[in-house]
């Protein structure tokens, strides 16, 4: 399957709808544009994101953050998003469940 020429703006048109306090994967992010299979691809895309897009809403499958942005977890953690004990966001509390 090809790459859509628009998928860094489906995927920020994404993002731009996470609500404050919860969070989506990757992986889910790559499911509602249609290309399930790359989610690693979205990870490009929310590295060369637009300033004001709030990609620290996004999170891996598992609940961890960006490695080396520790602001990450500070921004979560400023709009009421849980941490697990092992260092991971909440996905069970904190997740998004109105996406599209």
């Amino acid at each position: 399957m090809r790459m859509p020429e628009n998928f860094d703006e489906e995927v920020y048109a994404v993002v731009a709808q996470i609500p404050a306090g919860r969070i989506v994967s990757y992986k889910q992010i790559a499911c509602l544009v249609g290309m399930p299979d790359h989610a690693r691809r979205v990870g490009r895309a929310m590295a060369c994101a637009p300033a004001g897009l709030p990609c620290h809403r996004v999170v891996n499958s598992a609940g961890r953050t960006v490695p080396g942005w520790t602001q990450q977890r500070e921004l979560l953690e400023s709009e009421g998003v849980r941490f697990r004990a092992n260092g991971c966001a909440d996905l069970a509390r904190c997740g998004w469940e109105e996406i599209r």
